[in-house]
C-alpha cells in the first residue's frame, strides 16, 4: 500500500495544479474562484482535523510505553542528551544557512518597499518571554494539553509517566499494556485516515492555485527559487550528516523509507499530518518504537529545520525589501532569538509567521513586510514541513545509531 499511497498523493498534487489553475482561469470573478477555493479547502480541514485527532493520544500512549521499556534512568537521560546535543546542532545549522544564503542570493534587494507609517501584517504575535515560555512547557491539566495538541505539554506529562511506570516495576505492567495496545490501534485509526490523503493533497493545492494562480510563483520566483535552493541545500547537509552516523547505504535507504510522510507534509503544507507515517516508517527502518517514539515527539518541539530556516530567510528578505541593513552583530543576534522562540513552533501550517512577526517587531523592521510573503507562504510552508520530516527522521535515526540499537531494515507490507 505504501508504494500505492505515494503514486496517489504525486498524480494528485499533479491534479491539483491544473484544477486549480483551471479556477484561477476560468472562473466568473476572483470572488468565485475563492468560493470555490473554500469549498475544496473543507477536504484538507476535515483530513488536517483527523490527523490531530491521532496525534495527542499516539504521542501519549508510544512516548510513555518508550520509556517504561528504557529498563533504567541513566538511559533515558543519556539519550535524552544526545538528542538535544543533536537538535541544536541541527537548528543552528538550519538558522545559520538561512543566513548566509539570503545574504548571498539577496532576493529582496531591488524590491523598494517604502516604510509604512502604521500598518500590521494581520498575524497576531507577542514579544518573546522565557517567562511565559518555560512555564507553558508543563501543562495545567494533560486533558487540557491534549484537547488542544500542545505537543511539548504532552511530552513533559508523557515522561513523568513513564518514569513512573519504570519505578513502579511489575505494579506498572498492566498500564504499560494497555497504553501500548492504545498505540498499537492509533497506527490502526491512522491506516484508514491515510486513505484520505491523497483527496487532501488534491484539495490543498487545488485550493492555493485557484486563489493566487500559477502567475504569483512567478512574480515571486527570486525569493520562491532562492529558498527552495536553500532548503536542498540544508537536505543534503541533514544527510551527509546523518550517512557519517550512520553509513551511506543507510542514509540512502532512510530516505526511501521516508518518501511517503515526506510527500504527505510537502504536499499538505504541515509536518504534523505526517507524524504518524514517519513514526511508522522509522520502525519500519530499524529503529526501536521506544527511541522513535521518545525522539520524533521531541522533534517536533525542538527540530524544526525547515521551519527554522524559513524564519532566517525571510525576516532578512523583508528587510532587504525595505532597504533595511543589518549589521553582522543584529544577525547574531537574531540567530540567537530564533534559536530560542523557534522551539516549541507548532508544526501546523503558517505557524513560522508569528515566530517572523516577533523577529521583525525586534529589529524594527515593518511588521507589514509580512504581507509581501502571506501570497506565497502557503508554498513555502510546503517546503519547510517536507525539511522538518528529514531533518527529525534523520535525527532519530542518528540516535537509535548513537544507542546502538539501530537494526535492519525491515521488508514492507
Amino acid at each position: 500500500m505504501g508504494k500505492r499511497l505515494t503514486y496517489y498523493i504525486l498524480a494528485a498534487l499533479v491534479a491539483g495544479l491544473f484544477a486549480g489553475w483551471a479556477v484561477n482561469a476560468y472562473a466568473a470573478s476572483p470572488d468565485v474562484a475563492k468560493d470555490i477555493a473554500g469549498y475544496l479547502s473543507i477536504v484538507t480541514d476535515l483530513f488536517l482535523r483527523l490527523i490531530k485527532m491521532i496525534i495527542a493520544p499516539l504521542v501519549l500512549s508510544t512516548l510513555t510505553v518508550g520509556i517504561a521499556h528504557m529498563g533504567d534512568g541513566s538511559a533515558l537521560g543519556r539519550m535524552f542528551g544526545r538528542t538535544l546535543g543533536w537538535f541544536i546542532a541541527a537548528s543552528l545549522v538550519s538558522i545559520t544557512l538561512g543566513l548566509i544564503m539570503v545574504n548571498w542570493l539577496q532576493p529582496g534587494v531591488g524590491v523598494g518597499l517604502v516604510p509604512p507609517v502604521t500598518a500590521a501584517s494581520g498575524v497576531e504575535h507577542a514579544a518573546f518571554s522565557l517567562k511565559d515560555f518555560v512555564t507553558h512547557l508543563v501543562p495545567k491539566s494533560i486533558f487540557e494539553a491534549m484537547a488542544t495538541n500542545e505537543i511539548l505539554q504532552i511530552v513533559v506529562f508523557s515522561v513523568f509517566a513513564g518514569v513512573g511506570l519504570l519505578a513502579l516495576g511489575d505494579t506498572g505492567k498492566p498500564l504499560t499494556h494497555l497504553l501500548d495496545a492504545v498505540a498499537q490501534l492509533m497506527l490502526k485509526i491512522t491506516g484508514y485516515v491515510m486513505n484520505f490523503a491523497p483527496f487532501a493533497v488534491f484539495a490543498a493545492v487545488a485550493a492555493a492555485v485557484a486563489t493566487e494562480g500559477l502567475g504569483i510563483l512567478v512574480t515571486f520566483g527570486k525569493f520562491i527559487g532562492g529558498f527552495y535552493l536553500s532548503l536542498s541545500m540544508l537536505w543534503l547537509l541533514l544527510l551527509a550528516a546523518g550517512a557519517v552516523v550512520i553509513g551511506l547505504p543507510r542514509i540512502i535507504g532512510l530516505s526511501k523509507a521516508i518518501r511517503e510522510p515526506f510527500l504527505l507534509a510537502f504536499a499538505t503544507a504541515s509536518s504534523e499530518s505526517a507524524y504518524p507515517k514517519t513514526l511508522e516508517a522509522l520502525e519500519r527502518f530499524g529503529v526501536p518504537p521506544r527511541i522513535a517514539s521518545f525522539v520524533l515527539p521531541l522533534g517536533y518541539s525542538f527540530n524544526l529545520d525547515g521551519s527554522m530556516m524559513y524564519c532566517s530567510f525571510a525576516t532578512i528578505f523583508i528587510a532587504q525589501a525595505y532597504g533595511i541593513d543589518l549589521s553582522l552583530g543584529q544577525e547574531i543576534t537574531m540567530l540567537l532569538l530564533l534559536m530560542v522562540t523557534s522551539k516549541g513552533m507548532a508544526g501546523v501550517p503558517r505557524a513560522s509567521l508569528v515566530v517572523i512577526a516577533a523577529t521583525l517587531s525586534f529589529f524594527k523592521i515593518p511588521e507589514a513586510g509580512l504581507l509581501l510573503i502571506l501570497a506565497v507562504d502557503h508554498f513555502l510552508d510546503m517546503g519547510r514541513s517536507a525539511t522538518n520530516v528529514v531533518g527529525n527522521a534523520v535525527a532519530t535515526a542518528v540516535v537509535a545509531k548513537w544507542e546502538g540499537e539501530l537494526g535492519p531494515e525491515k521488508p514492507a507490507d
